[in-house]
């Protein structure tokens, strides 16, 4: 395994991270517990989960990913190995099942509070907003449209959070699905009023899905702000296995097919092109999309997910591949032609 550290702070993590959000509904409990194992065996500490979890969320089912990780943790009394990631929900009709107020002082402690029993530990190393509470661009939103409803916040948020990281609650701070003048605002009020500093961002970025690129990476390589790229398989479109037609009954875009962020026609016209590379250059498509992921400077960890032991050893075997200046050519040819099908 290969390992970073989340900037700003001592906290060492794996170059992959163990993410978790089919644990509860599409992965049992034991399957769960199973893939911790293994990727505990491959070096991976740094495991990322959510209260919103498992996905598609729902009141019946909400918070369910990370009990399982609780019990995971009692059972081998490992904790001070693991880095554990976790996201307080935003705003909307998504998540009113879980509150409705946003990330007021009142609810991200009772987020914590709950987050923190279902966990059964008394930390968590990062502490992640999971989207903003204004509505901007986010989840593949190409249009703007100014939300004039929105009450500047983030001095509060930063406060509210700073609270729980002097009580030794959280370890550091993080944001999610965040544009790069959100970004921004945080660390200036973060350098201005000396409160905590946003450590890491994690969105979405993929061969399918390079947006981070067009202004966020400035940002995270000058500012020091790691990338925890999710979705780096594009809901397994990236694995070649549904232009191939042999995806499983379980997998994520047949049970689920309104998930479609990266199911386009111009997705997979892509999809081609880079299954193509990596066959020409004896790759499976997933490894060759994830080693890409892996060797951008300015990600910190690339969040991997996987409903079998079979998907979870290939994606995690991608650390040790490193594409090769011609591939990375033949990678951004495509991408010139065909830039971001699936933001």
């Amino acid at each position: 395994m290969k390992y970073s550290t989340i900037p700003n702070t001592n906290i060492k993590v794996s170059k992959i991270c163990l993410g978790s959000m089919t644990w509860g509904n599409q992965n049992t409990e034991a399957e769960g517990h199973q893939q911790l194992d293994y990727a505990i065996d491959q070096g991976v500490n740094f495991i990322d989960t959510a209260e919103l979890y498992p996905v598609p969320a729902t009141a019946e089912i909400s918070g369910r990913t990370s009990k399982i990780i609780g019990t995971w943790l009692n059972k081998n009394g490992n904790r001070d190995k693991i880095v554990i990631g976790s996201k307080i929900a935003g705003s909307g009709d998504y998540t009113a099942h879980i509150r409705t107020t946003g990330f007021s002082q009142n609810a991200i402690k009772e987020a914590i509070d709950s987050e923190l029993e279902r966990l059964q530990t008394d930390y968590i190393d990062l502490y992640q907003l999971h989207w903003p509470e204004r509505d901007t661009n986010r989840f593949g939103v190409r249009s703007f449209k100014l939300d004039t409803k929105w009450e500047d916040n983030f001095n509060e948020i930063l406060h509210s959070l700073d609270s729980e990281v002097k009580s030794g609650r959280i370890r550091s701070i993080g944001i999610s699905n965040e544009n790069s003048w959100g970004t921004m605002r945080y660390l200036e009020e973060s350098k201005n009023h000396n409160l905590p500093r946003v450590a890491t961002i994690q969105n979405a970025y993929s061969l399918l899905t390079r947006t981070f690129e067009t202004d966020l990476a400035e940002v995270a390589l000058r500012e020091h702000v790691g990338l925890l790229a999710y979705s780096p398989m594009a809901f397994g479109v990236l694995s070649g296995k549904y232009i191939k037609g042999n995806a499983a009954d379980n997998a994520r875009l047949k049970l689920f097919p309104r998930f479609a962020r990266y199911s386009g026609e111009k997705a997979e016209e892509a999809v081609k092109h880079y299954l193509r590379i990596a066959e020409d250059n004896s790759m499976s498509l997933a490894q060759m999309s994830l080693a890409f992921v892996n060797q951008q400077p300015f990600v910190t960890s690339t969040i991997i997910g996987a409903t079998n032991l079979k998907q979870l050893k290939e994606n995690i075997g991608s650390i040790h591949v490193v594409l090769s200046d011609e591939v990375l050519e033949q990678i951004n040819e495509v991408h010139n032609t065909m830039p971001n099908p699936a933001p």
